[in-house]
């Protein structure tokens, strides 16, 4: 009997998934655990495992299509199973090509024929292309003859149109003084799409204020370095700050809470979310009960979660159910910056770069090492008050680094 494969919801706010790369074809034999597909969702990139034996008999969405979770994408029975019961009646709801109303003026030359597989031919030059495809084509000014088409038969679909660059392309990456404009476009991606969907409801619904602070690093210097050669372990201070963000966190439960319409939720677990820069944005893994965990295990699971996002490997449960989450822009160089909440946390550090400057200590003026934070905190849960015993809290363990060992 068929198995019916569905667009699977991979995390809990995703609602479509754009299908990313086919490893199977059909007609190839396919063994449960083997891997099917990559689907691209609002979050990561996921290898797609299959449930069945069988053949696969039917694909639903080509590569690069997106469709509503529950929509069907494959189709795995018997070697010459009657399977059109199933595509007749439940036919997939891709975004790719939906079907369109062509609406084309009378021509005496050339007419359109719009065919039961959304494709158009163009009798003049033999040009398969999709309604979809060539709107988008018309719409960026692309001359379709110079695309070679990667759908059936040669068909130019919207993946062609997306990715097509021009024969003179170049002339945008390389400057040139006779130029006074050049742009080009891409398509959002479903991760771009979903990064912008939740930051701007969490900007427009949570009434953000900020608290900025400036600590001396000259200990957590001296720290780090004594830590690296004792312990022949390279953390950063990135996992240092993460490891002293969750034992304050454990003390201050209220910055670590969740906004819901009919309650407040204070965790005492700290899940730290650590964001992470990748191609398509920003993720956000997760290191679960970071508060219990030394700063050899911290290090170890930052770095490990940094690789696999590049190469968007993380799965679905290391990437979700934060309580707090750090943003560090150090490396780049950025003295301070401001961040948006990563809903449903009621607040995010900003970690800025550690810069060397006069400082006065002992009322004296020395060259001493500075960093600056920034919290961005929800005043539906955090108040003024509480956010600030936070920090300071905070700025007790990252000048006093031997205390995060006790």
């Amino acid at each position: 009997m068929a198995e019916v494969i569905n667009m699977p919801r991979l995390s809990d706010t995703m609602e479509e998934g754009t299908l990313a790369k086919w490893f199977k074809k059909v007609g190839d034999t396919v063994k449960e655990g083997e891997i099917l597909a990559e689907i691209e969702t609002d979050k990561a990139t996921m290898e797609f495992e299959s449930f069945y034996d069988g053949v696969l008999l039917h694909i639903g969405i080509d590569e690069g299509s997106t469709a509503p979770v529950d929509s069907i994408i494959a189709i795995i029975g018997s070697k010459g199973e009657d399977i059109s019961k199933i595509i007749n009646n439940d036919t997939p709801a891709v975004k790719e090509e939906p079907t369109p109303v062509v609406k084309e003026e009378p021509t005496p030359v050339v007419k359109e024929e719009v065919k039961a597989d959304s494709t158009i031919s163009i009798s003049n030059d033999r040009i398969l292309i999709s309604p979809l495809a060539k709107k988008l084509a018309n719409e960026k000014g692309i001359d379709i003859s110079a695309i070679k088409g990667s759908g059936d038969n040669g068909r130019i679909i919207k993946r062609d149109i997306d990715s097509f660059k021009p024969s003179n392309y170049s002339q945008f990456t390389q400057p040139r003084p006779h130029l006074k404009e050049s742009s080009y476009e891409t398509q959002n991606s479903t991760m771009r799409k979903a990064i912008a969907k939740r930051l701007a409801d969490s900007k427009f619904s949570a009434p953000h204020y900020y608290l900025n602070i400036e600590l001396e690093m000259d200990n957590i210097i001296s720290f780090r370095k004594q830590f690296i050669q004792t312990q022949n372990i390279k953390i950063s201070f990135n996992d240092i700050i993460a490891k002293a963000v969750s034992l304050s966190l454990a003390k201050h439960p209220k910055v670590n809470s969740r906004w819901y319409d009919d309650k407040i939720i204070y965790n005492e677990h700290v899940h730290l979310g650590v964001a992470v820069a990748v191609d398509d944005g920003l993720i956000v893994p997760v290191v679960k009960f970071s508060n219990s965990k030394d700063l050899p295990q911290i290090n170890s699971e930052i770095k490990d979660f940094a690789e696999r996002a590049k190469n968007k490997k993380l799965t679905p449960s290391e990437i979700e159910g934060s309580t707090f989450t750090i943003s560090n822009l150090g490396m780049f160089g950025i003295e301070s910056f401001t961040s948006i909440i990563n809903q449903p946390n009621s607040a995010i550090l900003s970690i800025g770069a550690i810069v060397q400057k006069p400082i006065v200590k002992n009322n004296e003026v020395v060259v001493g090492n500075t960093m600056k934070l920034t919290l961005a905190c929800d005043h539906r849960t955090v108040d003024g008050a509480t956010g600030s015993l936070f920090l300071k809290t905070l700025k007790e363990y990252i000048e006093n680094p031997v205390s995060i060992l006790i």
